[in-house]
Order: structure tokens, then sequence, then C-alpha cells
């Protein structure tokens, strides 16, 4: 059996200017896991002490492990490799492995399959080794230790440091300090005083690594796609049995659905007609369901909303429901409290609304992680949009600390101050003139200077915001700010920005 591994190391876009190391925590020291190319040049390697290599590099930088990332991305990757073989298996910390038996000469051998690898990781900005064995370890080693390519498999396995094998470092060096090198130096030795020196694992590796045994793998399992198909054996056209039909492949769905623990967000159905045209319904809701019901409503609305009506011609000779997009679901504790039902309610109509009137259509606001006002919530379209978050509700007595409406953008007024950073004691907006009679602040919102893009309200030119709460003469209210101190610009604008109920 051949198989293929390939080990992933990620470039920057622009090598740093500083050698780069990623560190672990090993009985309360730090130590080096990975390093980069500039690092290695400078004799850096994994195991040494951070301490050590900030002695000999000042200018190091050192970053934690995420180990739970790269096992994310790992994944990633190796579900990626699922379109050149069937059989992927993960080999953490930093490998893959392919089993191409059986594959290879669809892509014109091992070499066009490697060749192929090599680009489509290329463009995903992955740089690998690659190596071809006859068993999943041994290519795993010579992708690890070997000088690549390899001509001659067996002399280039044999070839290989004795750390090739995995073993505990204590066990890979007292191998050398034995006189053992390579990996055809352990092999040349009876295999019982290996294991009797060095443990059985030795023995195992070592064989399995030279293709002498096998070892069990365990390939990534692959979820089916959740697709249900019903044909016939006389096209149909009346909509009672399309709809019947449909009915039938939901309840397959749902199952389906319910064995997995999972509630669908996405559904399409795709009509096939006898004359080979296709036509698609496409719907989704706002949470995860596996009510057939609502389903099938949504797609009678769908349907009558189509600005080219559904035409079945001769009759559709088969109906294909898939589910591209699922979450998860538990078991749901109906209540009878009236604010359930609302909630229920609400998330029905915003289904339907969307259906009917267009995913965008309708939208709900969101918390926006941004301090400026203005950017501080979103838009989005509600069967995207998460279940809104409470807002928090101000001290009792107190007033609200911003105002329900807000200008966008804000709206440039003329103001009067005492002193030039001091608050407004007169303004003038859409040519009226307003007297202060109170006011509360400033509240100092600085701008938002690790973001690259703004526009002028988002803080372009580093300039500070000073907001103010005032209420004039005739007790309406108003949020005023001066966009920029006098230290920052010489002479500030000042805005409206909102209005207080």
């Amino acid at each position: 059996m051949d198989h293929c591994a390939q080990t992933p190391n990620t470039p920057p876009d622009a090598p740093p200017k500083k050698p780069l190391v990623f560190t672990v925590k090993i009985k309360n020291a730090l130590r080096i896991a990975a390093v980069d190319a500039h690092a290695q040049t400078l004799g850096l390697v994994p195991g040494l002490a951070l301490a050590d290599a900030r002695a000999r590099e000042p200018q190091l930088l050192a970053v934690p492990m995420d180990e739970a990332a790269d096992s994310h991305m790992l994944r990633r990757l190796a579900h990626r490799c699922s379109c050149w073989s069937p059989t992927v298996v993960l080999m953490p910390p930093d490998a893959i492995g392919i089993d191409i038996q059986g594959a290879a000469h669809l892509f014109g051998g091992e070499a066009g399959l490697m060749t192929e690898v090599e680009a489509a990781m290329a463009v995903a900005g992955m740089e690998v080794r690659l190596a071809c064995a006859d068993t999943a370890e041994g290519a795993q080693a010579l992708a690890r230790f070997a000088m690549l390519p390899v001509v001659d498999e067996a002399a280039a396995l044999r070839a290989l440091p004795v750390v090739a094998l995995g073993l505990e470092p204590q066990a890979a060096l007292g191998l050398q300090r034995a006189g053992l090198k390579t990996l055809g130096d352990v092999a040349a030795r009876p295999s019982a005083s290996i294991a009797a020196r060095f443990g059985m694992e030795a023995v195992t590796a070592l064989d399995r690594i030279l293709g002498k045994a096998r070892g069990a793998l365990m390939p990534m399992l692959h979820t089916a796609p959740l697709r249900f198909e019903r044909r016939f054996a006389e096209p149909i056209a009346h909509q009672a049995s399309i709809a019947a039909a449909l009915s039938t492949l939901l309840d397959e769905a749902m199952t389906a659905l319910a064995k997995r623990g999972l509630g669908g967000r996405r559904f399409r159905l795709t009509l096939c007609r006898s004359d080979g045209a296709k036509q698609y319904l496409d719907i989704e809701v706002g949470s995860p369901t596996r009510d057939p019901a609502l389903v099938l409503r949504l797609f009678n609305e769908r349907a009558e909303t189509l600005n080219d009506p559904l035409d079945p011609g001769f009759g559709y000779d088969s109906l294909l429901l898939a589910i591209p997009s699922a979450e998860k679901l538990g078991v749901e504790q109906h209540s009878f409290e009236s604010e359930a039902k609302a909630d229920i309610a609400l998330a029905e109509l915003i289904d339907r609304l969307s259906t009917r009137l267009g995913p965008g259509r309708i939208r709900r606001l969101v918390p926006h992680d941004s301090h400026i006002p203005e950017q501080a919530q979103l838009a989005l379209p509600a069967v995207h949009a998460r279940k809104p978050v409470p807002w928090p509700a101000p001290p009792k007595g107190e007033p609200p600390q911003r105002p329900l409406f807000l200008f966008d953008p804000p709206q440039p007024v003329e103001v009067i101050a005492e002193v030039p950073d001091g608050p407004p004691h007169r303004f003038r907006w859409k040519r009226k003139l307003h007297e202060v009679r109170l006011y509360e602040g400033p509240e100092r919102i600085a701008t938002e200077w690790w973001r690259k893009k703004g526009g002028e309200y988002a803080g372009k030119g580093g300039l500070t915001r000073d907001y103010y709460r005032i209420e004039d003469v005739h007790g309406r209210r108003y949020w005023i700010f001066r966009h920029g101190l006098y230290e920052e610009k010489p002479d500030p604008k000042w805005y409206l920005h909102g209005l207080f109920a």
C-alpha cells in the first residue's frame, strides 16, 4: 500500500525582520517548540530554553504556541486532501497521511499527484514536504528527515537518523550512545537485543517504517451530505403530487437531522424536469429547525413569490432536497409562558417575511465591537443575525447615556463656548439659535487608532471627540460633540449627533 505524507509549514507573507519562535511551557520553563527559517539560521532549534535563545539573540520574537489552533488548521487541511483520496489520516502535530493506492493513476502516478498537491497547497499559501513510501510511518519519516526528493526508498529509509523512530528522547539518545546512528544500524542488530535494551516500541516503530509491519490506520470520518432524492416512474406535474413528495422528503430529512442532533438552517429543493431542465427553490430560517410543516410552508411561500413561476412542462422526473447548512439543535422544552410563545411567533414571522420579500429586506440591529457610536451596531438580515442582546437599563432616576435617535451622518452646528475646550453655551442648528440651560460632560471618545480605514467621523486624522448631553431653555435635549481638541486641530468643528426623547 502506497502512502503519501505531507508536513505543512505556513510561511508568512513577508519575512519578519526579527527571528520568530513559538514556545510551550514544560515543567514551569518556556522552551522553543517551533522556529522560522530566520531563527533556524541562527542555530535556534526546538527544545532549546527560551532564556538561552534570548541570550543568543536578544531581538528574538517569541509567541506562545496555540496547539488548539494548530490542530484545527491541520484538520482543515486534511479535509482539503480528501479530493485526492478517500482515506486521509491525521498525523499530529504537523503531518497528514494520504492513502494513494488505487488513486495515484488518476493524477498521472505518484509524481503527478505530488506535483498537484504541492501546487494546491502553494495556492493556499502553504509550503509542504512530500514523500511516498509503502507505509504511512515510512512516508512520514521520509517527509520529516530525508533529503528530498527520494530516489531509492529503501536506502533512504535506512539512512534516516534514529530520531525518526519517534521514541522518547532518552531512548533515542541511548541508541546514539550505543553507536546506532541510523535506522540501518538498528535494523542490522537482532530484534531481541534491541527490544531488551530499548523496549518493544523501538522494534515496532522500526518494522513499520521499513515496511515489515503495518499499523492500524485511523482515517478521518467524512460525514455524508444531507441529500434526499425521490424519483418517479412517471413524471408528475400536479401541485398536490409535488407537495406530497416534498413532504415525504422532509420527513426523511428531519429524521436524519434528529439522528445527528442537528437542525436545518438552509434548504434547497431541486426540481428535475423530464426535458432535463432544473428549477431551484431556496429557503433559509433564522434558527435551526426540524419542523417539516414549517419548512413546507416556507417552500410554498417561496414558490408563490417567484417572478418566474414554476413551469413543470411535461412533469418532473425527480425531486432532490439538500440541506447545505445545519447547526446543533438539542431537545427543546416547550414552554407555556406567553413570552416564549411570542419569541416563537416572532421567529416564524421573520422567516415568512424573509422568504416572501427576500432575506435582505428584513433586518435586525445587532451590537458591533466599536466604541464609535454610529458604528456600535449593524443592521444585518434578520435570518442571519443572532438573537438580540438586551440593552442595559440605566440606573433608576438617571437619564439615558445615549439618545434614541442618531443622525447619520452627524449634522454640523455652530457653537459658542466660553473657553476653547469648554462646554457649549449656545448653538445654532437649522438656522435656529438654542440657549443651553444645563449640560453634562464631556464624555471623551478617542479615535480607533488600530483601524487602518475609517470615514471622517470614524476618527480620520486621529481626532478625539468630546460629547456633551445638553438641555436648552425649552427643555429639549441634545447630544453634541466637538470633533477634535484644540491641540489636535486649530479650529475643531461641532456636530449634533442625536436627540434624546
